[in-house]
């Protein structure tokens, strides 16, 4: 599919192929006419980069019918708006993913998430695409899920040749203008477009497919990173002004050589200390309690890993023992009942030293104190739909006091 030929790039027939396109996806329209196409022939086929510029091999344009081509044109916008190259980005550097080889990976994983569902439904499938079956696996996953199940090998070998550009991957190639380049688009006029199509997903779908309107779905509401903020909201909570702050007499106040025979103690800070209290009533599930036990891992790393200065609190309508965390390898979550995290904070209040932060693990259905406790407070909150299951159906759980910083956890 390299073969090139010195032919002026065909625009009429390259134009008439994005208008088909849009007929058969109205949706991607915007996207569509927001590309902008640059000829070259340095290019296999059609390629994009991360700032909507489209680059188009002559040779290949006169080698594609106009509706093969309008299906390459969906392609390559798909690839800029399901954000491939910043995903991309993202997951070589927690996976560590990096040379050709996973270039190449990574360009099929991408394929795979938007070839399963891109064509039919009078947009002709191109010649050559790559899909999730012809690699042995299922369709509707996404691309970071796709990377997970495939090595490159004999399924993959005939795939060699695919390059869809630095608008998959993020990696700068030799036909790429760049940042500063001609007609390139912003971060936030791609922002715009991408809210633009996802608006019209949502507000007229008709014949969209189940994957373009997960992702409209998630333009809206993208998930939120929940440990990271409830990491943050910790960290926040345990260095703020006054945690960790008592006055000791070890080493005395400078105010004490200004009275004489009198020694004044001086403010220090020690390390803080945090009591988690987590919800062990009948209504959070098991695999719930797990995510809390990991988040109490986390929160031992917040405070550098010092596990002594951790205690747990289980509780459902009643608060059991608090566990210091160095001395509860194993910590018994004990429970099952109804639901009064009151009971939890005064026994975390009451549990020897009084803690700088007290986290709570909980899906909200509790009753609050009424009053603040005498330390930051950090909610981390199961999430729960409308209906709520306590053997009342009027009944609806008070909201987190505003007093503590609440994070939404999943």
């Amino acid at each position: 599919m390299s073969g090139e030929s010195r032919g002026a790039l065909d625009l009429d027939k390259l134009y008439a192929a994005r208008l088909h396109a849009a007929r058969a996806r109205p949706y991607l329209a915007t996207a569509l006419f927001a590309l902008h196409t640059v000829e070259s022939r340095r290019v296999p086929t059609m390629a994009v980069d991360r700032h909507w510029r489209c680059y188009v091999s002559p040779a290949f344009v006169d080698r594609m019918p106009v509706e093969e081509l309008a299906g390459v044109w969906v392609h390559e916008v798909s690839h800029l708006l399901r954000d491939h190259h910043g995903r991309g980005d993202r997951v070589a550097r927690e996976r560590g993913l990096h040379g050709p080889g996973e270039r190449l990976r990574r360009n099929i994983a991408a394929d795979c998430e938007i070839n399963d569902d891109a064509f039919g439904d009078g947009l002709v499938r191109p010649r050559d695409v790559v899909d999730p079956l012809s690699l042995g696996l299922s369709e509707g996953q996404l691309m970071e899920d796709y990377l997970r199940q495939f090595t490159l090998g004999p399924r993959t070998q005939h795939m060699a040749w695919l390059d869809c550009g630095s608008g998959v991957d993020g990696l700068e190639r030799e036909w790429d203008l760049g940042e500063d380049g001609a007609h390139g688009l912003s971060e936030q006029e791609r922002d715009a477009v991408r809210f633009r199509v996802a608006q019209g997903i949502r507000g007229r779908p008709g014949n969209a497919s189940k994957g373009w309107k997960r992702w409209a779905e998630e333009a809206f509401h993208p998930p939120q990173p929940w440990r990271e903020l409830l990491g943050a909201a910790v960290r926040s909570a345990i260095s703020g002004s006054g945690a960790g702050e008592d006055y000791s007499y070890g080493r005395p106040s400078r105010r004490s050589s200004g009275l004489p025979g009198i020694v004044l103690p001086s403010l220090r800070r020690r390390p803080p200390r945090v009591c988690v209290v987590i919800d062990t009533s009948a209504s959070v599930s098991d695999a719930e309690l797990g995510s809390a036990l990991l988040e109490v891992a986390a929160i031992t790393r917040a405070v550098g890993g010092r596990r002594d200065l951790v205690t747990v609190v289980a509780c459902d309508a009643a608060a059991r023992i608090a566990h210091p965390l160095c001395r509860a390898e194993g910590i018994t979550l004990v429970g099952g009942g109804g639901t009064d995290l009151r009971t939890g904070f005064a026994k975390a209040l009451r549990a020897g030293a009084r803690p700088d932060a007290i986290v709570v693990l909980t899906d909200g259905q509790t009753p609050w104190p009424s009053t603040r406790p005498p330390c930051r407070t950090v909610v981390g909150l199961f999430p729960r739909q409308r209906s709520w299951d306590e053997d009342d159906p009027d009944y609806v759980p008070d909201s987190p006091p505003a007093w503590a910083r609440v994070v939404a956890i999943g």
